[in-house]
């Protein structure tokens, strides 16, 4: 009977309007991602199961520890619980037609010396944006065999940075790779799985960052071009225009970035210029130095 009803307490857990306010305003602060009123019960859900876990049966309590740090990694796993990633491979495949087509030849007439193009793609979620690049450039890049690349893939969730290291997909995520491809960079695993090829894995090195944790940033200077499609899209004003910043920074002069096709980065910040090239739009870091002529 004690257990009975030591299970139904449990199963009572709910979280009052203000304990839901009090969560969205620390991990908006902490991570600059906004859960708005319509994603109250997708919160619950990912909020309780991790005082469950942690044997937590009031939101105090678990706020404390979480707070205080006293339950060592649980921001960490909360942020894994709470973060959405959901992607395929060759998503939105116009920008990566624009990026070997077009924006990369202007990269190629600015690049001084030997010194490898480098390109970060945030968020990396599961592995599938990060490859679908170096899978271009493999296939589709004419001077991917004389020029060195340099391939950055970083989240904020560790579970999906782990899964993107394996590098094993199911059909789902392969959908709109063609049997080519597949062939030639990916080994069958059976069971509907496959993995992408050693040597590309080993092509991208994947980092956690936060991007409202200035001491993640350090290094993270002088890319060429960023992928951050779909990141924007759960940040409010004021983190958009904070991130904006942050990616400001990390460019070189006249360095790209590609948002999702839903984003706008003219709507963030004036410091970006559009362009506007056949196959997308793209924004660039406008030159402050003399231009070298090719």
């Amino acid at each position: 009977m004690a257990e009975t009803m030591h299970s139904l307490r449990k199963t009572a857990v709910t979280l009052s309007d203000a304990d839901f306010g009090r969560f969205r305003d620390y991990f908006y602060r902490r991570t600059g991602i906004y859960f708005e009123d319509s994603k109250r019960y997708f919160v619950d859900k990912r909020l309780l199961e991790r005082m469950r876990l942690t044997g937590h049966e009031e939101f105090r309590g678990y706020f404390a520890a979480l707070r205080f740090r006293a339950v060592g990694d649980e921001f960490q796993n909360l942020v894994n619980a709470m973060t959405v990633n959901e992607t395929y491979f060759m998503r939105e495949r116009y920008q990566f037609d624009c990026l070997v087509e077009e924006v990369l030849e202007e990269v190629m007439r600015r690049r001084e010396g030997s010194r490898p193009i480098r390109i970060w793609v945030i968020p990396s979620s599961t592995g599938e944006e990060p490859y679908s690049l170096a899978l271009t450039l493999l296939s589709r890049w004419p001077l991917i065999d004389s020029v060195d690349v340099e391939i950055v893939a970083s989240d904020i969730d560790t579970s999906v940075l782990e899964r993107a290291r394996l590098g094993v997909y199911t059909g789902r995520s392969l959908q709109h790779v063609d049997s080519e491809l597949r062939r030639r960079y990916f080994n069958e695993l059976g069971g509907g799985r496959w993995q992408i090829a050693d040597f590309i894995r080993d092509a991208v090195s994947f980092s956690r960052v936060n991007l409202l944790e200035p001491e993640h940033l350090r290094g993270y200077r002088d890319f060429d071009i960023i992928l951050c499609r779909n990141l924007l899209i759960y940040f409010d004003d004021a983190s958009r225009r904070r991130a904006a910043s942050i990616l400001y920074d990390a460019l070189d002069e006249g360095g790209f970035i590609f948002l999702g096709h839903s984003e706008s980065m003219s709507r963030i910040s004036s410091s970006y210029q559009v362009r506007r090239f056949k196959h997308a739009l793209v924004y660039q870091k406008p030159w402050k130095r003399p231009r070298s002529e090719p």
